[in-house]
């Protein structure tokens, strides 16, 4: 289940779908929060936190591998979509990593503007090169838009696996907290950017990456 919660202008998304995986309901039930936000008038910001030791474990594979060729491109088509939605988001987002982030979990993670994780427990990896799944331009360009050089370099050829801390100090997360301070911290940082001007944020957010944007949905 995905449940939006909503204090003044701060929107709270909970993902409480076990490990969160990506598939056509998930995307539907996500996309439907998503559009109901972006109906609100006036100042909005959105949170988005999984449940328990996950954030998002990224796509469904089990429910792709069951489906036709042509079925599954057209959901990472959706995937995609999904991830520039957010990037391009007009309100300020912010990821409350208070479990596993992996693969497309963790590009949802960097697709929004700001990143929170716990310190002590949970990782941030991208583990395409231990699954034998390369990644698509999307995704790619997605990744080196949002990690310094040195990081996307070693996360992606590596797996690496980074902790909270190790997360902060390669430039993945804004900040590191205890399990207990990641959705107040998240709520911290979205409070008072809910009143920026979301016309305009949209458009400062579209020209900071064009590029990405225009891989993402082609």
């Amino acid at each position: 289940m995905i449940e939006l919660e909503r204090d003044g202008g701060v929107f709270t998304l909970h993902m409480r779908e076990g490990e969160n995986r990506f598939n056509p309901d998930f995307l539907t039930a996500l996309n439907r929060h998503l559009d109901e936000i972006e109906s609100v008038d006036g100042a909005a910001a959105l949170v988005t936190i999984g449940e328990g030791k996950f954030y998002s474990n990224g796509l469904d594979l089990e429910w792709m591998e069951a489906q036709e060729p042509e079925r599954t491109a057209s959901f990472l088509a959706d995937v995609h979509a999904l991830f520039a939605r957010v990037l391009a988001f007009p309100a300020i987002t912010v990821a409350a990593v208070s479990g596993h982030a992996f693969a497309g979990g963790a590009m949802l993670a960097l697709a929004h503007d700001f990143r929170v994780m716990r310190a002590d427990r949970g990782y941030f990896c991208l583990p395409e090169i231990d699954l034998g799944l390369p990644l698509t331009p999307g995704m790619t360009a997605l990744i080196q838009a949002k990690l310094p050089r040195k990081t996307w370099h070693e996360a992606v050829l590596t797996g690496r696996r980074y902790g909270g801390s190790d997360a902060e100090g390669a430039g993945i997360v804004h900040d590191a907290v205890t399990e207990a301070e990641v959705l107040p911290r998240a709520l911290e940082i979205a409070r008072p950017l809910a009143g920026k001007h979301r016309p305009t944020l949209a458009a400062l957010k579209r020209g900071l990456y064009p590029r990405e944007l225009e891989i993402l949905t082609a």
